[in-house]
């Protein structure tokens, strides 16, 4: 008599608001609208990671809880984001390639004691790097399924940006070389190749990361909008002098 499998119940996965980088129809709009009028009313092409945070969680109708980890500014059910802006002279940015993310401070002599030393083998101080960084993940991946890090790239003037996200992983040590470089930073390698994927920095332990840009990465090319009137909307809003109160310390 043949062996026959059992029948097993589905088990409903928990899955993402939307598949990585399949942001929606409406959400390059939505996220158009909200840098024109940051363009119109600051008079200038700023757009600073906490702003662009709060629009990011605007245009997918998610929570923004800035987060002093930075991996979880961004919360909508089981996922949580980590927004990243980066600037970059590329003159089309179809042609974007590689971008290098600053992703917070992994300082060694905090988490593992000891004094910074470049004559340390390379490879056991990115271990420790790197598992700081891992720990890091872990700690949000504990209460967040989905941990996805969004990216605005922009042009100086915000008249160009890309958008695209991936998933926030682990990095194990083993898979790649680390070594010092003329400048006297850590910089690591895809094993058994030149492939640089992080750096860091001994004097403010800062943590960088390479990452290759998707060829789904979204595109807006933005209109420049006239700079608001600030005397005009002052005006209609009926500001006056008593909209400010004065006190002085005695």
């Amino acid at each position: 008599m043949a062996k026959l499998s059992p029948r097993l119940r589905t088990v409903n996965k928990s899955l993402p608001p939307y598949t990585l980088n399949e942001f929606g129809p409406d959400f390059p709009y939505i996220l158009g609208r909200e840098i024109v009028y940051l363009l119109a009313s600051k008079g200038k092409g700023v757009l600073e990671g906490s702003e662009w945070e709060e629009i990011f969680a605007h245009c997918i109708g998610a929570d923004w809880k800035p987060s002093n980890v930075g991996l979880d500014d961004v919360v909508l059910g089981n996922t949580a984001w980590g927004a990243k802006t980066v600037k970059s002279g590329v003159k089309d940015f179809r042609e974007l390639k590689k971008i290098r993310l600053i992703s917070g401070r992994n300082s060694i002599v905090y988490s593992y004691g000891g004094i910074i030393d470049t004559s340390a083998d390379p490879n056991e101080v990115g271990g420790q790097v790197l598992e700081i960084w891992n720990e890091r993940v872990s700690s949000i991946r504990e209460k967040y399924k989905h941990l996805r890090t969004v990216v605005l790239v922009k042009s100086n003037d915000l008249s160009q940006v890309a958008v695209f996200e991936f998933d926030t992983i682990r990095y194990d040590p083993e898979l790649f070389d680390f070594s010092w470089n003329t400048n006297g930073n850590l910089v690591g390698f895809d094993r058994g190749t030149d492939n640089k994927r992080f750096v860091w920095q001994p004097h403010g332990s800062q943590f960088t990361i390479i990452e290759e840009v998707p060829k789904c990465s979204l595109i807006l090319k933005l209109k420049q909008p006239e700079v608001l009137d600030k005397a005009k909307i002052l005006d209609a809003i009926g500001f006056d002098k008593s909209w400010v109160t004065v006190e002085k310390r005695e």
